[in-house]
């Protein structure tokens, strides 16, 4: 959604459009194949908000994987940057759930009006894993299925270099913190609270669009 059509709407009508997208496409299996899209979106806001986490951060892990819901370019409605990325990934992958979702649901969010801090916590989601991924031998993750490329990316190691900037990051224990939760979903039976218990923290937190 560009800015500009954004801007036309009212909050509520932006947080419709938003979770009516998680309502019909988190229908999907999640990666690792034991919830839906909206399962995990649930279950992580719910973990997030027991963990004493802000409001910030709860909507980060409850819309952390809305970059692999977009629907495909021709139906996009993202702005023209995101509409490339978004096509480039499709073409090359087949998916949209490719390479790295959280910069597109990130540029998706940031549309909508949603603050910085949702907004770099959701784009972080790979780059936390790999992080995980290099410094941590014992973080656990669900095996991946997809393309080739997606796999591979998701879990190249990174570079000391990327490892110091990372760690140099003023959010970076946050973005850790999001993506340790995901093991612990996995292995998660709960029934967490409805999307619409979020509606309200969601308008409030949206900022006003020019």
């Amino acid at each position: 959604m560009s800015t500009s059509t954004a801007a036309t709407m009212s909050p509520e009508q932006r947080v419709t459009t938003l979770f009516q997208l998680l309502e019909t496409s988190g229908k999907k299996e999640h990666i690792g194949g034991k919830m839906t899209q909206l399962d995990h979106a649930l279950q992580a806001a719910h973990l997030a908000k027991n963990e004493g986490a802000d409001e910030e951060t709860i909507l980060a892990a409850l819309l952390v994987n809305i970059g692999q819901l977009i629907p495909p370019p021709e139906k996009s409605i993202l702005s023209r940057y995101a509409y490339d990325s978004l096509y480039r990934l499709a073409a090359s992958t087949g998916t949209v759930s490719a390479i790295d979702h959280g910069k597109l649901g990130a540029e998706y969010l940031r549309q909508l009006g949603f603050p910085n801090k949702t907004c770099e916590l959701v784009e972080s989601d790979v780059m936390a894993r790999r992080y995980l991924l290099s410094v941590d031998p014992q973080y656990v993750i669900p095996p991946l299925t997809g393309s080739v490329g997606h796999i591979s990316y998701q879990e190249k190691s990174l570079s000391p270099t990327e490892i110091r900037e990372f760690e140099n990051d003023p959010l970076f224990k946050q973005k850790v913190q999001l993506r340790q939760w995901n093991p612990v979903l996995m292995r998660t039976a709960n029934h967490p609270p409805a999307l619409d218990t979020y509606c309200e923290m969601a308008i409030r937190n949206l900022k006003p669009l020019v």
